[in-house]
């Protein structure tokens, strides 16, 4: 029998897929019933910490939604309403807080994107290190590396219109865009669908590589479904036979400076990301796909990444997999932050 409590989820990379099957299969048993006797009160009068470096819109929400339909309660925090120490600061240490967290909450969410940070890593470092010092589960809600509970949902949706994904095609391209972007979603879905079985295809410009480590893990893991992996240039060409089309844009490893994506990094990135005209996801390419699904993370930017007959046309399915965030993150706060248990469809008890 698998046991989940307190089992940290920082990519799902670092899960087995048998054990992301469950999470997917109690999230959709938990969207039939949303608001089931069974499901109501596991989370009762349990805490869960929202410790958020960068705002939100979907992921704050959702997480408290979350925690409330589960019958606990999700509480916000910000750094800077904490005297934590800084390199700039005296204050309390990651060990200290983590500890004290541990006393008061049965699970910790850190959100902590690329602009809160001076290097790469760096987020995904302190997730760790909370890990070290806590003893209840850590749950990334997005950080500089990855953004686990939106690879979840993504495959959620796709499921949920395709059915299996296993060797449908993932277009994943970047778009060009006034926002510069994280890369942690785009590689939280490189990794998650290709563990999936899904042939993976990522295009973008020469100069927006993304982490080598995330590179190879993708092709390892589509080699070991029998998979293929590619890494094109082309704007277009990616989209024939595509099952499903993710359009993001995200930012080039040249963003990160000497102090970190400061102000004029992030100007310069802006301008450079829309001189690519044509690296915007519209209607036309679409055609050349296998009635693709299109799918996007949100925030959308409209007119840049995509188009919005495409973004918000018939083959979209943007806000099933926001709605489908929901329901992941209550499967995996009720599998690590409590005592249920849970017998999935396919046989085998899962806790």
């Amino acid at each position: 029998m698998a046991n989940y409590r307190g089992k940290h989820l920082v990519t799902t990379q670092d899960w087995k897929v048998e054990e992301l099957e469950t999470v997917l299969s109690l999230a959709a048993e938990m969207k039939k019933n949303r608001y089931g006797s069974k499901f109501t009160g596991i989370l009762k009068h349990k805490t869960f910490f929202m410790f958020f470096y960068n705002p939100s819109v979907r992921t704050r929400q959702s997480f408290e939604a979350a925690a409330t339909e589960l019958g606990g309660h999700a509480q916000y925090l910000e750094p800077r309403g904490m005297r934590l120490k800084t390199s700039q600061s005296a204050g309390e240490t990651t060990e200290d807080a983590a500890k004290v967290m541990s006393r008061y909450a049965e699970g910790l969410g850190i959100r902590i994107l690329e602009d809160k940070v001076n290097r790469y890593g760096e987020g995904e470092a302190l997730l760790r290190e909370y890990m070290q010092y806590g003893t209840i589960p850590v749950i990334s809600m997005a950080h500089d590396k990855y953004h686990p509970c939106q690879g979840l949902a993504d495959v959620m949706g796709a499921r949920e219109h395709l059915g299996n994904v296993r060797g449908k095609k993932l277009l994943q391209v970047w778009g060009r865009g006034a926002l510069v972007r994280s890369w942690c979603s785009v590689q939280e879905s490189l990794l998650i669908n290709s563990r999936m079985g899904m042939d993976v295809t990522l295009a973008y410009p020469e100069g927006y590589d993304l982490d080598p480590q995330v590179i190879e893990w993708t092709r390892k893991n589509c080699a070991a479904n029998g998979r293929k992996f590619e890494i094109i240039h082309d704007p277009v060409k990616g989209y024939k036979g595509a099952d499903i089309v993710y359009s993001r844009n995200w930012m080039s490893p040249a963003a990160y400076g000497e102090n970190g994506l400061d102000k004029e990094n992030k100007e310069k990135e802006i301008k450079k990301a829309m001189a690519y005209q044509d690296w915007v996801t519209d209607a036309q390419k679409m055609k050349l796909t296998n009635n693709a699904l299109f799918t996007h993370p949100m925030p959308v930017d409209r007119g840049s990444e995509v188009t919005d007959d495409v973004a918000s046309g018939p083959r979209s399915i943007i806000y099933d997999v926001a709605e489908n965030r929901l329901h992941v993150q209550k499967a995996i706060m009720a599998l690590t932050m409590s005592d249920f248990e849970y017998k999935n469809k396919k046989g085998g008890r899962k806790r």
